[in-house]
């Protein structure tokens, strides 16, 4: 099809059918008569069926994925001479979390195809100090080493994190993210999958990590109904309206995964057809909730041009995940020391990354749209 007239393709977007947001007024209504805003039945049913989701005995709401990657490390006890292992592309809240929770930072290179921390790569990057290994579900790709880095970690007795800020309803081999390491974390940021606006979630097999988690969320103390401080903790809790948007959002999470499958198939099929872009393959074995579909820019096309020819057609990209990485953020330099061309691999794939409009409610029209002013782009930076 041939679109003559400019439309806006935005890069994300929300998904809340009308159901939904009815669903979510009569919640917010019960919540501010109740007078119970914070740690109440929506946070208590919210964490129950996020626990069922992931197959874990315990899941922690909290008020973000930063405060859940702290919370989770924070729980282990670090010491400031415990190495805590982070690949290169990611937020800066992985890495930054480490270096809250007291211990040393060390940034790894990753897997070209996959984006991802490899068990070839962790190996080369542990010593006798390393305390804790994060591993990345980028995009929403589970990483497909998980079950390789876990036995490696089990073997050192390295307690394994996901970030599994990206991953909502994403699966390794049947097996939910948050379940295939010691502990998991996820975010619920606007722009992720499933969304509370703001929120984040801890999932772990762990007791006492849970109970931890729980403690350093709500002040530090011994419950939520005592006063007694018993650890030094922060004020990391999820409110109840949160809450009662996360149960609605996760009901809902089947069949937006569904249909991002369904686009990032399209894209998959078309862009296949040109040498100029190359998907990221997802294993079989895998479910990707493509919470971004990213793609590899040929040595041709320069990405910056790229998209703003694209956005002048009504096509905008979102964020690459991650550039620049971390080590050639400015903070990070000045911190690590580390400098241009010390992880060689995540510079050249993270450079060459473009992430093409992917949301929930994305119809396969849109995607033709974007697909047919991709085509255009390449075809006027060739002539």
């Amino acid at each position: 099809m041939i679109y003559t007239t400019l439309r806006q393709v935005p890069p994300v977007k929300p998904y809340f059918s009308p159901g939904d947001i009815e669903q979510i007024k009569n919640d917010l209504e019960k919540i501010l008569k109740s007078g119970m805003l914070i740690m109440g039945e929506y946070t208590k049913k919210f964490e129950g069926e996020y626990a069922k989701l992931c197959a874990v005995k315990h899941a922690i709401a909290v008020n973000s994925g930063t405060s859940a990657l702290e919370i989770v490390l924070r729980a282990i006890d670090l010491k400031k001479e415990d190495e805590v292992l982070v690949p290169t592309n990611t937020f800066t809240a992985t890495a930054a979390t480490a270096i809250f929770a007291g211990a040393k930072l060390v940034l790894a290179d990753i897997n070209s195809e996959s984006l991802c921390l490899d068990a070839k790569n962790l190996q080369r990057y542990l010593t006798e100090n390393t305390k804790a290994v994060i591993v990345v579900h980028i995009g929403g790709l589970v990483c497909p080493d998980m079950d390789e880095i876990r036995k490696i970690c089990d073997e050192n007795q390295i307690f394994l994190v996901e970030d599994a800020a990206h991953a909502h309803g994403s699966t390794l081999n049947g097996r939910h993210a948050g379940s295939l390491g010691d502990a998991g974390c996820f975010s619920f940021y606007p722009t992720k999958v499933m969304t509370t606006g703001e929120g984040g979630m801890i999932t772990t097999n762990h007791d006492e990590i849970a109970e931890k988690a729980r403690v350093l969320r709500d002040q530090g103390k011994e419950s939520f109904h005592s006063s007694r401080i018993i650890k030094l903790g922060y004020n990391w809790r999820m409110t109840e309206i949160s809450a009662a948007i996360g149960l609605v959002q996760l009901r809902r999470l089947p069949e937006m995964v569904r249909n991002r499958k369904k686009i990032a198939e399209y894209y998959d099929q078309k862009l296949n057809e040109t040498d100029l872009i190359q998907p990221r393959k997802t294993n079989s074995n895998i479910v990707n909730n493509y919470y971004k579909y990213i793609a590899f820019l040929g040595s041709k096309i320069e990405r910056d041009e790229f998209k703003q020819k694209l956005a002048k057609k009504g096509v905008r990209c979102g964020g690459e995940v991650y550039w620049p990485p971390v080590h050639l953020q400015p903070i990070y330099q000045e911190l690590l020391g580390t400098k241009q061309g010390d992880f060689p691999v995540a510079e050249d794939v993270c450079r060459r990354m473009v992430c093409l409009p992917m949301f929930s409610q994305m119809t396969l029209d849109e995607a033709e749209y974007v697909i047919e002013k991709v085509a255009e782009v390449f075809a006027e930076s060739l002539r």
